[in-house]
């Protein structure tokens, strides 16, 4: 999976397939040990857990 940013510890990775569906469009986003996908439309957490300052941080 590419890593298309990284900040204050935060790495935001994306999935691309050209064939099938892979769910929504989302981001996979790591920080220390949590892991979380995000909506790319309204950025709303799909799965997995941030704490809640980095969770914010990802979403503006």
């Amino acid at each position: 999976m590419p890593t298309i940013s990284m900040f204050y510890g935060i790495i935001v990775s994306m999935f691309f397939e050209i064939q099938e569906k892979h769910h929504l469009p989302h981001i996979h986003i790591r920080y220390q040990g949590y892991k979380a996908s995000i909506d790319i439309e309204d950025a709303r957490l799909l799965a997995g857990e941030l704490p809640p300052r980095q969770l914010r941080m990802v979403q503006v």
